[in-house]
C-alpha cells in the first residue's frame, strides 16, 4: 500500500490519455498528472524539502490542488491542507504549528501565506496558472515514489477548532489509500466512465477522500469548480455529463432552490453523497424528486478520514439516518464508560477502524481525551442505533440543550422546522433563561419570495413536539453564518436583544 500517491502512478499506467481533472475547457489527463507531480515533488527537493517535512498547501479546487498534493506525497513529505481564505496570523499558526518547511500559495492569496510563511520560517510556492507550469518545467522529473510505511503521516488536517486552536488530525498513507479503495470500490462502484463533480473544498477530508483520492483511484474524472455556487454546479454537471456528487446540505438545500433550477438536466447523474452535517429529510425528498436522483447520507469526521458510516447501494437505504458502518470499520452507541447501548437509547459514537487517524500533531493530552488504548475513537456526537444497525444522529454532544432539565437535540426540532413551506434554512440553539437555563431559540432563512413570520414557525413546531421542546424564541435572517465547507456555524448565531429569553 504505502505511499497515497501511488493512485496517480497507477492511473498513468492504465490510461494515460484519459482525462483525470477537468477545470472549464481545461483537462489534465492521467499521463499529466503523473508528470507534473513528479516535477514538482523534484522541484520541493531543490528546495531541501525531505521525506517527513511539512508543506502547506493553500490553493482553491483548480487541478494545480492535485499536483501539489501528490507531488508533496511523492516526496515523501506531509500535506498540510489550508483554507484560500485564511488571513495572515491565522497562516502564522497553520504553518508554524507543524513547522512547515514550505507552502503552495495561490496567487491571489500569496500576500496572506507570505506573512504566515515569514513567521514559520517557510518558503513560499507562488501558483498560478501557466507560471506555475512553467516552474514545473524547469524540474526534471521524480519518477520514483519515497518510500514509505503505512503507519506515515501524509496528512496534517487540523480540525475547526471550536473550542481553542486547531488541532492538525494525522491522517497516514493507510488511512487514506483504503479510505479511497473502499470509497471507490464499495460505496460508490465507480468506474472510469464515472464524472465526479469536485466542489467540496478539497483543503477538507470529505473533498479529499470523496472527490479528489477515490475518483483518481478508480480512474475517474473530477471535474473542478473553484467556489460553489448553486447555478454554476448544476450548469457544470449538465456540461459534463456528471455522474457523481458529493455535497453537504446547505449545497443541496441551494440548489433545490436555485431560480434557475429548471434550465438543468442530469441525465447521466446516478447517485449523490451527503455528509458534514444531517441533511433534512425533506430536501433529500424534494431534490431526488427535482432531479431524479438517489441521495445517501453517509457520516465520518476528520479524525476518521473521514467516512466511518453509510447509507449502502445495495442495502435498504433509510432516510434520516447515516447507515451502517463502512467494510473494516466498528462502530457504537456508547455510554460513559463505553460499553454499548441498546437500540433506542442515545449516547455517544465510538468508531474504531483502519480509518481513525494516528492522533492529533504533537497533541498527546488531546489524543488521549478521544482516543482509547484498545483504539475507539469518541466522536462527541450523539446517536441511537436502531434493531437493524442503523445509526441516527441526535446531536453533537456539546449542542445538546437542557432546558429545565429536559434534554432538546436541536437537530430534532430543524427538522420539524424543514417540513414548513416557507423554510429554506434553520439552525436550532440554545439561549440563557433565568429560570430554565436554557431556552429553545430558532434562527430561520425563507425560500426566496415566502413569508412566515417568527410567531407562526413558533406554533407550527408546537403543534408536532412536546411542550418543553419547541422554540419559544424564532427569529428570521437573511442567511445563516457558514463555515468553508457550507457547514452551519451555530457557534456564531446569536439571537437579537428584542427577542432574547429572560
Amino acid at each position: 500500500m504505502a505511499n497515497l500517491a501511488r493512485i496517480v502512478v497507477d492511473g498513468a499506467h492504465r490510461s494515460a490519455e484519459h482525462p483525470a481533472l477537468k477545470l472549464s475547457d481545461d483537462v489534465v489527463t492521467y499521463g499529466q498528472l503523473d508528470d507534473h507531480t513528479a516535477r514538482c515533488a523534484r522541484l520541493l527537493r531543490s528546495l531541501g524539502v525531505e521525506p517527513g517535512d511539512r508543506v502547506g498547501v493553500m490553493l482553491p479546487n483548480v487541478p494545480q490542488f492535485a499536483v501539489a498534493y501528490y507531488g508533496v506525497l511523492r516526496c515523501g513529505a506531509i500535506v498540510v491542507p489550508m483554507n484560500i481564505l485564511l488571513k495572515g496570523r491565522e497562516t502564522a499558526f497553520y504553518l508554524s504549528d507543524p513547522e512547515a518547511k514550505a507552502v503552495f500559495a495561490w496567487h491571489e492569496f500569496v500576500d496572506s501565506a507570505r506573512t504566515g510563511a515569514e513567521a514559520a520560517g517557510a518558503e513560499v510556492i507562488p501558483v498560478a496558472p501557466g507560471e506555475f507550469e512553467r516552474l514545473l518545467a524547469a524540474h526534471e522529473p521524480l519518477t520514483e515514489n519515497a518510500e514509505l510505511d503505512d503507519d506515515d503521516t501524509a496528512v496534517v488536517l487540523y480540525t475547526s477548532g471550536t473550542t481553542g486552536t486547531p488541532k492538525g488530525a494525522e491522517l497516514t498513507h493507510a488511512n487514506l489509500y483504503t479510505q479511497a479503495a473502499i470509497l471507490a470500490d464499495d460505496l460508490f462502484h465507480m468506474t472510469a466512465d464515472d464524472v465526479v463533480l469536485g466542489a467540496l473544498p478539497l483543503f477538507h477530508a470529505f473533498g479529499q477522500s470523496d472527490a479528489l483520492n477515490a475518483p483518481l483511484y478508480a480512474g475517474a474524472t473530477v471535474t473542478m469548480l473553484p467556489r460553489f455556487d448553486p447555478a454554476a454546479a448544476l450548469e457544470t454537471m449538465q456540461r459534463d455529463g456528471t455522474t457523481l456528487f458529493m455535497g453537504v446540505p446547505t449545497m443541496y438545500t441551494a440548489m433545490l432552490h436555485a431560480p434557475e433550477r429548471g434550465r438543468f438536466r442530469l441525465p447521466r447523474l446516478r447517485v449523490c453523497c451527503s455528509g458534514g452535517a444531517s441533511l433534512p429529510v425533506e430536501v433529500l425528498r424534494g431534490f431526488e424528486r427535482e432531479f431524479g436522483c438517489m441521495i445517501l447520507e453517509g457520516y465520518g469526521l476528520s479524525e476518521t478520514s473521514p467516512t466511518a458510516s453509510f447509507n449502502h447501494m445495495e442495502r435498504e437505504r433509510k432516510p434520516g439516518s447515516i447507515g451502517t458502518p463502512i467494510k473494516g470499520v466498528e462502530m457504537k452507541v456508547a455510554a460513559e464508560d463505553g460499553s454499548p447501548l441498546p437500540s433506542g437509547e442515545v449516547g455517544e459514537i465510538w468508531i474504531r477502524g483502519h480509518n481513525v487517524m494516528k492522533g492529533y500533531w504533537r497533541r498527546p493530552d488531546a489524543t488521549a481525551e478521544v482516543l482509547t488504548p484498545d483504539g475507539w475513537f469518541k466522536t462527541g456526537d450523539l446517536a441511537q442505533v436502531d434493531e437493524d444497525g442503523y445509526f441516527y444522529i441526535v446531536d453533537r454532544k456539546k449542542d445538546m440543550i437542557i432546558r429545565g432539565g429536559y434534554n432538546v437535540y436541536p437537530r430534532e426540532i430543524e427538522e420539524v422546522l424543514y417540513e414548513h413551506p416557507a423554510v429554506r434554512e434553520a439552525a436550532v440553539i440554545g439561549i440563557p433563561h433565568s429560570e430554565y437555563g436554557e431556552e429553545v431559540a430558532a434562527a430561520v432563512a425563507l425560500k426566496p419570495g415566502a413569508a412566515a413570520t417568527g410567531e407562526e414557525l413558533r406554533d407550527f413546531v408546537r403543534q408536532q413536539v412536546a411542550a418543553y421542546k419547541y422554540p419559544r424564541v424564532v427569529w428570521l435572517v437573511d442567511e445563516l453564518p457558514k463555515g468553508p465547507t457550507g457547514k452551519i456555524l451555530k457557534k456564531e448565531i446569536r439571537a437579537p436583544e428584542q427577542v432574547s429569553a429572560s
